[in-house]
């Protein structure tokens, strides 16, 4: 296969417009992709015309997603301009503010496009385009969903389709440590449950945890409770949960903190004892998978946590992973908790619409899967192509789930997501009573409103 061009080159051929197109990664006819929606694009002519795109995607990102542009100029003779920032959050409000906006928007998370839609900022796709994402993504309604806000006039509409998606339900181990004990990967949470009690009857310590993160100590216990009120409750549940129709104070809530507890609160459960997870970093958690002997057997965290595995592990060998089990007992299917990109158009125009289209494409997903560092939802693409075996196994848990839900904390206030409850767990992990946190999260929830 044709190897992606390094950065220097991306962006001298990214400057040249429709040069680039002499570029492509993979020449159109290679086995595996589906060409056939590359060439439908050619139908569409937008010779002369320029897209802007901005959006939070730099460095390495910027190259392998400017090299999936590439396609779409190639076809149509648009010139695509991408612009990404560090500061686009911040930027694109100022933007669409002063009428300055780009023609398409890539948001990180859905709340700020919720915040810009309800202000009229952002452009309602057609019902239509709805129907397709609930019938063409993994677990498809719950994108729709995510995507679905209130406009200005107070109608709901969809306002974008999620490209670029990122799992945290994941359990990380090493599979050696696995077949010394002869433990098998659980497929429900009560067999995790019991792994967990079994791994402690050997004389080991099953869990590492660690919250620590500077500012944002707190946050690994946020996505613990996020993943556990799926597995516990449906979807409706959490979604009331983190707009705070149902108060974060409500039993359930204070439930799902505590079956967080009876894994973090267990002096025999977690390397170091309880009192080590507050203050051990997130970043160093994980090392304790790799002593010799190992201090822990597992460790719940989200797809990016390899990068801070030592150096030279080797995912898929030296360490790996499972899908965080849902409760045998309870009707609730698979939920995956996550996050994703989704793609708006903020100004109507042709070749907006048409970027929009394309998006919905397999072969804008594709061209970066056959890359690396991406995860698609859309089941139209060939999950064969993933250029990255640890990104084609974490495709086939989000491919199998049947719920999926944004991280909670990043869709709520900030003041929440980003600050009480960061805070409130930690007191929790310390020994506080988990209705006590609860209440004073809601307490301070009130006070924002």
């Amino acid at each position: 296969m044709t190897r992606i061009l390094g950065s220097s080159a991306l962006a001298l051929a990214c400057l040249a417009g429709a040069a680039w197109a002499q570029d492509l990664v993979f020449e159109p006819g290679e086995g595996g992709f589906h060409w056939d929606s590359y060439e439908a694009l050619k139908s569409v002519d937008l010779s002369g015309q320029v897209i802007t795109v901005a959006g939070p995607w730099l460095s390495q990102e910027r190259d392998y997603f400017e090299s999936v542009l590439a396609y779409f100029e190639t076809a149509t003779g648009a010139d695509v301009q991408y612009n990404g920032s560090d500061s686009f959050e911040q930027q694109i409000v100022i933007d669409t503010a002063a009428g300055s906006a780009p023609d398409i928007a890539i948001f990180p998370q859905p709340g700020l496009a919720a915040d810009l839609a309800a202000k009229g900022f952002l452009v309602p796709l057609p019902a239509e385009t709805a129907d397709w994402v609930a019938e063409n993504y993994a677990a498809g309604q719950s994108w729709v969903d995510l995507a679905t806000f209130p406009g200005k006039d107070g109608a709901e509409a969809l306002y974008g389709v999620f490209y670029r998606v990122d799992l945290k339900s994941l359990v990380w181990y090493v599979p050696e440590n696995f077949e010394d004990l002869g433990l098998e990967i659980p497929e429900t949470m009560e067999e995790l449950k019991a792994m967990t009690q079994a791994i402690t009857d050997e004389g080991e310590t099953p869990w590492c945890i660690g919250l620590g993160s500077g500012g944002a100590t707190g946050w690994p216990a946020t996505d613990w409770v996020e993943d556990l009120m799926l597995r516990m409750y449906p979807p409706e549940v959490y979604d009331a949960w983190v707009t705070n129709e149902m108060p974060f104070d409500d039993p359930k809530v204070v439930a799902a903190i505590e079956e967080f507890g009876w894994f973090a609160r267990d002096d025999a459960f977690v390397a170091g004892g309880t009192g080590a997870v507050a203050s051990t970093d997130f970043r160093d958690s994980p090392k304790g998978l790799f002593s010799v002997p190992p201090q822990c057997y597992m460790h719940r965290q989200a797809s990016f946590i390899p990068s801070f595995f030592p150096e030279g592990t080797v995912v898929g060998e030296d360490a790996d992973f499972f899908y965080f089990p849902s409760y045998g007992d309870r009707d609730l299917g698979k939920p995956v908790l996550g996050a994703g990109t989704l793609v708006s158009m903020t100004r109507d125009t042709p070749g907006a619409r048409a970027f929009m289209e394309f998006v919905q494409s397999p072969i804008a997903h594709e061209i970066w899967m056959a890359q690396r560092a991406f995860i698609s939802a859309h089941l139209g693409t060939n999950p064969d192509l993933y250029g990255d075996p640890t990104m084609g196994k974490m495709a086939e848990i989000l491919r199998g789930a049947d719920t999926f839900r944004f991280d909670g904390s990043d869709v709520m206030p900030a003041a929440i997501g980003a600050g009480v409850f960061w805070t409130g767990m930690v007191d929790y992990a310390g020994g506080a009573p988990a209705a006590e946190v609860a209440a004073s999260i809601q307490s301070t929830w009130d006070g924002i409103k």
